[in-house]
């Protein structure tokens, strides 16, 4: 994908944001935001070819991407591999805040039947990214039992982040270190695996078909 590319998607998303906890992921607020941003309906249709799903998927790439220039940014090479994962988790978030109206309407939206595809292959590019960025090289049997369960402690932490209204989320971190406690314990690494051997299978097929973390991965080189 070419730069300019990613920046007239950008620049839809950002035209669409504001719009969505009124009126949802809708192709009626995509058409809206699409003429604020100067943008005809050919190239919204060359830009999100299937509507409201390639806004969300795109809404969550740049949310991945933002994370990981975040994290570049810092210097973190010291830091236990469960405390950079949580640094990772809560980088993602506090960029998501402003939008966490957008993030409940994607979810609702990820949710229905024939989006179950799609909201696997977001979250797998998720938990790729942030062991990417946590520094995790591994290609063996780890790779997947390591996102199988952080996507488990993401998603559970995503829904209680959707409701706390603590300061500074300060709630969804000792709920996050919490989950990451429990999955993390190298001795039950294996163990705890077994019990997803369905999501394992899934992770590998929808590895095999999520191009977005291999982006990033190359852009941030």
């Amino acid at each position: 994908m070419s730069r300019d590319q990613t920046q007239r998607r950008d620049k839809l998303l950002a035209a669409l944001l504001p719009a969505v906890p009124f009126d949802g992921w809708t192709r009626a607020a995509l058409r809206a935001a699409a003429a604020q941003a100067g943008i005809d309906a050919a190239e919204l249709a060359e830009l999100f070819p299937r509507g409201a799903r390639d806004a969300v998927a795109w809404f969550s790439a740049w949310a991945d991407r933002k994370t990981l220039a975040a994290l570049a940014s810092r210097k973190h090479e010291r830091l236990r591999t469960g405390t950079r994962i949580a640094l990772g988790v809560r980088t993602r978030l506090e960029l998501l805040r402003p939008h966490r109206e957008a993030v409940r309407r994607a979810l609702s939206l990820l949710a229905l039947p024939g989006n179950l595809a799609l909201g696997a292959k977001l979250l797998y590019d998720t938990v790729d990214t942030l062991w990417f960025a946590a520094g995790d090289r591994s290609t063996d049997f780890n790779f997947y039992t390591k996102r199988a369960l952080l996507a488990g402690v993401y998603a559970a932490t995503s829904l209680y982040w959707l409701d706390d209204r603590s300061e500074n989320a300060a709630a969804t971190g000792e709920f996050l270190d919490r989950r990451l406690r429990e999955v993390l314990a190298i001795p039950r690494l294996r163990a705890a695996a077994a019990r997803f051997a369905d999501p394992l299978g899934i992770l590998r097929r929808v590895r095999a078909a999520a191009p977005f973390a291999r982006m990033m991965r190359k852009a941030a080189a």
